[in-house]
């Protein structure tokens, strides 16, 4: 055999054995279904990185047909329960909308498919962890009082100062009622920020500068996977006492805890029927809090949008994702990021 021909069938060769070893694309019988999965992106941060990383694993790795649809809780799940569309809110908050997600489900239109953050929402009054490290008697909000000169009120020296929530926020009530549930009146000021972007800056100010600082904030954000927090311990939730707590009227608040919301991947009930290969990914696709803080700190830092958080996740958190799929589903994923 002349040398250029003997060299040209190695090389066909090769290729032959390549094509045969490398793992077959997803195709659509790997979705289940010929129907549209349609996503509801929310308007929120967490959502919409989440509706992002289900589109493009759902599209690029079981070759599904994807579409992205602006989505909020209560809008989302009125049209879920009624239509059947969207078919997917990665991002769900049932307590939003708790009578419409309970008829949704008795009635068969909704299928719960798991938490989509493993720990549920978070919500609470915070202290840095290094105040927490250097102050191990302060761990419960009753503890508070002992240690007001700790967060001296600088209009009102005599006071401490609690950092509360901007107005007309719903916790803006809630840490009003808390104030005088738990005693606080005698030792403390409730300290408004003004605005969202006035608490953050609040925060982060006290945080850079290794100051003392006790605070209401809430998770998953950015600002919890930017900075340690640690959480004041409150008595036991009593969903009683809790109702009165969020009551601008509440005449005698009690001592209980903040309520820790569910935020669970809800799903038309044709889906998981349809589509049961993809419904088994969806039930294995949590993150927790501080996974998706990690998310949010990235998309802040680098001024990024949805899409590109997504696929910043997809690219540097492998460990995580790559076990919610068959290993055929994360090439073919992986295969397409490049």
């Amino acid at each position: 055999m002349r040398p250029h021909v003997q060299v040209a069938a190695l090389a066909a060769a090769a290729l032959l054995t390549a094509l045969l070893t490398v793992p077959a694309p997803a195709t659509a019988a790997e979705c289940g279904t010929d129907r549209t999965i349609d996503i509801a992106e929310m308007g929120w941060p967490s959502a919409a990185a989440l509706a992002r990383v289900h589109a493009v694993i759902l599209e690029k790795g079981y070759g599904c047909s994807v579409a992205l649809v602006p989505g909020d809780t209560v809008p989302t799940l009125a049209a879920m329960v009624a239509r059947g569309q969207p078919a997917l809110a990665p991002e769900l908050w049932p307590n939003a909308s708790k009578e419409a997600w309970e008829q949704g489900l008795a009635a068969g239109k909704l299928v719960d498919l798991g938490p989509a953050i493993a720990e549920g929402l978070v919500q609470g009054w915070y202290i840095p962890s290094y105040v927490a490290e250097a102050n191990p008697g302060l761990r419960t909000v009753e503890d508070l009082p002992e240690y007001w000169e700790l967060f001296k009120d600088p209009d009102d020296p005599g006071k401490g100062r609690f950092v509360s929530c901007p107005p007309g926020w719903a916790c803006e009530i809630m840490d009003a009622n808390f104030f005088k549930a738990y005693g606080l009146e005698d030792t403390f000021n409730l300290f408004s920020p003004g605005s969202a972007g006035a608490l953050d800056a609040t925060i982060a100010q006290a945080f850079l500068r290794r100051e003392p600082i006790v605070f209401y904030y809430w998770g998953p954000t950015a600002m919890m996977g930017r900075f340690a927090m640690t959480r004041l311990e409150m008595a036991p939730f009593d969903e009683s006492k809790f109702a009165c707590i969020g009551d601008a009227a509440c005449a005698n608040p009690e001592k209980t805890d903040f309520v820790v919301p569910d935020a669970v991947k809800a799903a038309a009930s044709w889906l998981p029927q349809e589509a049961p290969a993809v419904a088994g990914y969806l039930r294995k696709a949590s993150l927790t809090n501080a996974e998706i803080g990690r998310m949010l700190v990235w998309g802040e830092e680098n001024k990024a949008d949805a899409e590109a958080v997504a696929d910043n996740f997809l690219r540097t958190e492998e460990a995580i994702w790559t076990a919610w799929v068959p290993a055929a589903i994360a090439e073919a994923v992986k295969a397409s990021l490049d």
